[in-house]
């Protein structure tokens, strides 16, 4: 069977690594472009250290900076329409995954048209979005790079995951630099998120030695760097690390995809409009406890790398003490420990259970399961 490897075509890393962008625009001679991103980056100065840049090289821009925490159908539609009355022949999204996922979305709907709903799903659409460039100022969901977008309905209360490979970034851009202004708890939230992502994509079904390594040195990187980025905001090191950290995530499960723990997470954030970073890490035990049924070597090596002595251990109970680190990481930069202390209810787990076996990100999951068993996921991390 056929494997394919998604990501964008540059990449640049490191500190100061910004002020690559403008050179990249220009060798492409695009003109003007379309920043998408939210207030509060506007309201720090992030947004101005852009346009400063821009300016300074003649190119031509508009700000959208309406995106939500959990960005809209109506933010991609207000964002396209900005884009559409000032002719903007390429995006820059910059933030975190929330700009990110909404310029994708804006960027694909500029050259395929339609409404986003229509894109729900995996490679839904005909044509590669308008060129995206993508400046990251957290370190955890890696939607400056992937193929993935998720965009929440407001009429059905859902976050609709687009995986699409059109969505791919033309540049993505990590640096480290912009990623000081991070508060302890999105620190700890996004770092949460990147763990997620590696430990899905190495234990998915959709697997590869490439994806394998990407994700073993980002468990490493974060097993490492995580809760010193949290202690610390101003420690580049550790900020740099975390970038590296969520990128190669990002290249991990960006090819081998996900599983239940997004998939039930997205309901979570749609439903009651909570941070996906956090969800994903009070779920993220649960789930690979179902897991463990068929995972249980593949989780004892994550126990491994994260730094537990597993040898004289049986592969059963070196994925016990897997997720009994992951618990003990969520507690130690302070996350919260279960749904009911995010205001989560138990009479809405059949809803949830059943959207969340509609999500594309299940497809991978190592283990099949059924309405009941994501009710007692979300039962057991009540």
């Amino acid at each position: 069977m056929s494997k394919y490897f998604y990501m964008p075509s540059v990449s640049a890393m490191g500190v100061n690594c910004l002020t690559e962008v403008p050179k990249y625009i220009k060798e492409n001679e695009f003109k003007k472009g379309l920043i998408v991103t939210d207030s509060v980056l506007v309201q720090i100065g992030l947004v101005g250290k852009v346009t400063e840049l821009l300016e300074k090289n003649d190119i031509g821009y508009v700000i959208y900076d309406g995106t939500k925490p959990n960005p809209t159908v109506k933010n991609v539609n207000d964002g396209l329409s900005l884009l559409k009355e000032n002719e903007c022949d390429f995006v820059i999204s910059l933030g975190g995954g929330s700009p990110h996922d909404c310029a994708k979305g804006i960027a694909l709907l500029a050259t395929n048209g339609g409404d986003i709903k229509d894109y729900e799903g995996v490679n839904k659409s005909k044509y590669p979005q308008l060129p995206l460039i993508t400046i990251n100022t957290t370190a955890g969901t890696a939607s400056e790079m992937t193929i993935f977008s998720i965009i929440t309905d407001e009429d059905r209360h859902i976050k609709m995951a687009l995986v699409d490979k059109h969505m791919t970034p033309v540049m993505a851009v990590n640096d480290p630099m912009l990623m000081v202004a991070m508060p302890k708890s999105l620190t700890s939230a996004t770092g949460m998120d990147a763990l997620t992502h590696s430990i899905e994509a190495y234990v998915s079904t959709n697997a590869t030695p490439i994806t394998d390594a990407c994700a073993e040195k980002s468990i490493e990187l974060i097993a490492k760097y995580l809760k010193r980025a949290v202690e610390n905001g101003n420690d580049i090191k550790a900020r740099d690390m975390m970038a590296y950290a969520e990128f190669l995530a990002g290249m991990a499960f960006n090819n081998a995809s996900l599983g239940y723990v997004h998939a039930m997470a997205h309901q979570l954030g749609g439903f009651y409009d909570l941070p996906h970073g956090v969800c994903n890490a009070v779920l993220l035990p649960h789930v690979q406890e179902f897991n463990a049924k068929v995972s249980a070597e593949r989780l004892k090596k994550v126990a491994s790398i994260m730094g537990i002595d597993v040898d004289e251990m049986t592969n059963e109970e070196g994925a016990k003490a897997c997720i009994e680190a992951i618990k003990d990481l969520s507690k130690s930069i302070g996350i919260p420990s279960g749904l009911k202390e995010l205001g989560a209810k138990e009479e809405d787990f059949d809803v949830l259970a059943e959207n969340a076996l509609k999500d594309a990100c299940g497809l991978t999951n190592p283990v099949v399961a059924t309405h009941k068993d994501i009710v007692q996921i979300f039962k057991n991390a009540f």
